[in-house]
């Protein structure tokens, strides 16, 4: 379930130091639960010792020099805090103002997300508030980036076009994608060995209590979208006495029966219905475009450029997997409604320059990607179990796909080397808090088209929280909503990161305008 995404624009020595962990919570989330909890507080306080040396960002992280960078030491396995180690990257802007309230932590998503660049959002108008009264905090979780990276393929061969895009793929394709995704997750244990078991969202969780230790935070202000949501509300199940303040914006369904099978398959047809959304609006601006005066017809511009791309690439590296993979922007944010119509009418009328920009492989970022990838499929093979038997993948997706054909497959190819995984796998955990847990109130977020992390899925967590808050941007789909254009919901954001204030349970907010057509 790949769900990044960006904010605005752009993402004591002893074991009772500091607050105490919740050991004995620990044993009704995980087998194991206990040496796992020990560990953390043994991590923790080395790191509060230890704390982070800031200094000048690498050159490699690209970051101003208005931004500092260092690094934390984190167990790999949390069971034998004693073991080998590896150092995690972080990034931080100090507060601007002068009431400064400690550390923002940021997490964009994933899994695999990259979050070092998050600083930079001090620099926008609509963090202003925010800005002033925190350090923001970004830091790159274990695998990704220099924090230990972890691959499973060679980056240049991960990164390639042109590829085909089926909708409704014949035998042989599916017979070639399944000894692909076989072979991608042996690459993956070959190439992480013992510790690929230990990419896990617990883990995740358990390194930003280490964070939050190494920062001098006795309590941690944290703010998550996306896949960031789900280890974020994994982090308020296992230490809600150590949470100052949580914000979840975009929010991953958190049942342990979606994790993460069923949740793709929820994605899928919700990438449907915002891929409907996009032809709507374009068939509004057919003047400007000229794709089709109903959504059907844009629906048929879309595929007679695919059939095209299927014959011929464009510049020899862009067919319809390409396509595809760039339209699939336009689901996660409005942004891109206008600049993927105007790629497409400009390749239908003989220029496909525009298409080329948006779609092309970039062997610059194939590092990056492969990466990305390579930490995404650990984190959510490992997480829990997925069916091994085909026929299931099949029945499903095959399902599926007669109503909702955009997305369906092509998720389901990425994610099927969990249906090869190797090594042991968990049973997710039951995130929940109630009343007596000892959680503070918490802020969500949500977007109700959103389709990488469909609405329902804030409804779930919001019932598994007690003290959380739920503001809603009504009739909108972008997924990551918070400091972006929508001045009603950033208004209840500031409130409760800047002034502790939680709004109703349940509020809603208009949506944002709609994008501007550009011929």
């Amino acid at each position: 379930m790949r769900t990044a995404a960006l904010y605005g624009t752009l993402g004591s020595l002893v074991l009772s130091g500091l607050t105490g962990i919740p050991v004995a919570a620990a044993p009704a989330l995980v087998p194991g639960g206990v040496a796992e909890a020990r560990g953390v507080a043994v991590a923790a306080a080395q790191a509060a010792a230890a704390g982070i040396d800031f200094g000048a960002c690498p050159a490699v992280e690209q970051l101003p020099s208005t931004v500092e960078c260092g690094t934390f030491s984190v167990p790999v396995d949390y069971a034998h805090p004693g073991g080998r180690h590896i150092r995690l990257t972080v990034s931080r802007a100090r507060a601007q103002g002068s009431a400064r309230q400690g550390a923002l932590v940021l997490n964009p998503g994933g899994p695999g997300g990259n979050g070092m660049f998050y600083p930079l959002v001090a620099r926008l108008p609509a963090w202003r508030n925010i800005a002033d009264a925190y350090d923001i905090i970004g830091y790159a979780p274990r695998g990704v980036g220099r924090s230990a990276p972890l691959s499973c393929v060679d980056p240049a061969s991960y990164v390639k076009g042109p590829t085909q895009a089926p909708e409704h793929p014949s035998a042989a394709y599916k017979k070639e994608r399944i000894a692909e995704a076989r072979a991608y997750a042996q690459g993956c244990a070959r190439k992480a060995g013992g510790s690929l078991r230990h990419f896990t969202s617990l883990n995740n969780a358990r390194d930003l209590d280490v964070l939050r230790a190494a920062l001098g935070e006795q309590k941690l202000t944290y703010m998550g979208a996306s896949y960031g949501t789900y280890f974020g509300a994994l982090y308020a199940t296992l230490f809600p006495g150590h949470v100052r303040r949580m914000v979840f914006d975009s929010v991953v369904n958190p049942d342990p029966r979606k994790i993460w099978y069923g949740n793709n398959l929820e994605q899928s047809a919700a990438f449907e219905r915002r891929f409907g959304d996009w032809r709507r609006w374009v068939a509004r601006h057919d003047s400007a475009y000229h794709l089709g005066r109903t959504p059907q017809q844009v629906l048929g511009s879309y595929e007679k450029v695919s059939r095209r791309l299927s014959r011929r690439a464009a510049g020899g590296n862009v067919g319809p997997a390409q396509l595809q993979g760039a339209f699939l922007k336009s689901g996660y944010s409005d942004s891109y409604w206008a600049r993927d119509a105007r790629a497409l009418a400009a390749f239908l009328h003989g220029d496909e320059a525009p298409l080329l920009a948006l779609a092309a492989p970039d062997a610059a970022s194939a590092w990056a990607a492969e990466n990305e990838n390579a930490v995404y499929t650990a984190v959510e093979c490992n997480d829990a179990s997925w069916p091994r038997s085909w026929s299931v993948w099949n029945r499903d997706n095959d399902r599926l796909a007669e109503r909702a054909p955009f997305e369906t497959w092509s998720n389901a190819f990425m994610n099927l080397p969990c249906a090869f995984w190797q090594g042991p796998r968990q049973r997710p955990a039951d995130i929940r808090a109630d009343r007596r847990a000892g959680l503070p109130p918490t802020l969500l977020l949500a977007a109700e088209r959103d389709a990488a992390t469909p609405y329902k899925g804030a409804l779930e967590l919001q019932r598994r929280l007690a003290r959380s808050s739920l503001v809603t941007e009504r009739g909108a789909g972008n997924h990551g909503i918070g400091a972006g254009p929508n001045a009603c919901v950033n208004r209840y954001l500031d409130n409760y990161l800047v002034g502790g204030e939680l709004p109703a349970r349940r509020v809603y907010c208009g949506p944002r305008p709609e994008p501007r057509a550009t011929a």
